[in-house]
């Protein structure tokens, strides 16, 4: 990693985990395989703050840590990359083994529990749905119709105000960061 530390990826340990390290690697990583409008690649730290963004407002009691979990709800795709569903689903069960590996260390690393409770999964996948949704139709090419489809439409109260603004890396690794220092420092 850049930090220096050296992560086995078949065996990783809370130690290895540096936020830089992850925050670094999800900017330059793109989604929808770099297949989207802009610029810039819209990166998987990007997705991961607007995931955390609208789970609060979907869940505005939630906790830090479980704001913490939907920000880091992608962050093994550091080392690994994000992979469309079918491509994981042909690697098989391997890719998903090594996913979960790496985010029990990723989450003991931050103070988190090792595997994410089963609601809160449900959750943060909700307010994932609703930012692909967003992402389909705001810089993929998908019209509402199809993205409903796939995703289904989210109320408009939850996409009010979010829209997708595709930043250089360097930026979004500044705001990918910060806002995990932000939501550690409000960990009990």
């Amino acid at each position: 990693m850049l930090s220096g530390r050296r992560l086995d990826l078949l065996d990783p340990t809370p130690v290895d985990i540096e936020i830089e390290d992850i925050a670094h690697g999800l900017a330059f990583v793109a989604r929808w395989n770099g297949q989207t409008r802009g610029d810039y690649p819209y990166s998987v730290a990007e997705h991961s703050l607007l995931v955390e963004a609208l789970f609060s407002r979907m869940w505005p009691r939630a906790g830090a840590a479980d704001r913490l979990t939907a920000l880091l709800h992608d962050a093994p795709e550091y080392v690994i990359g994000d992979m469309i569903s079918p491509v994981k689903a042909a690697v098989g069960p391997e890719y998903g083994e090594l996913d979960k590996r790496l985010s029990a260390a990723i989450h003991i690393r931050f103070g988190l529990p090792a595997l994410t409770p089963p609601t809160l999964k449900k959750r943060i996948k909700r307010a994932d749905s609703v930012s692909a949704w967003m992402e389909a139709t705001q810089i993929a090419g998908f019209t509402e119709t199809e993205a409903t489809r796939f995703f289904g439409r989210p109320a408009p109260e939850l996409t009010e105000g979010l829209d997708i603004h595709l930043r250089p890396p360097v930026e979004v690794r500044r705001a990918f960061t910060a806002r995990h220092t932000e939501l550690l420092e409000q960990l009990p």
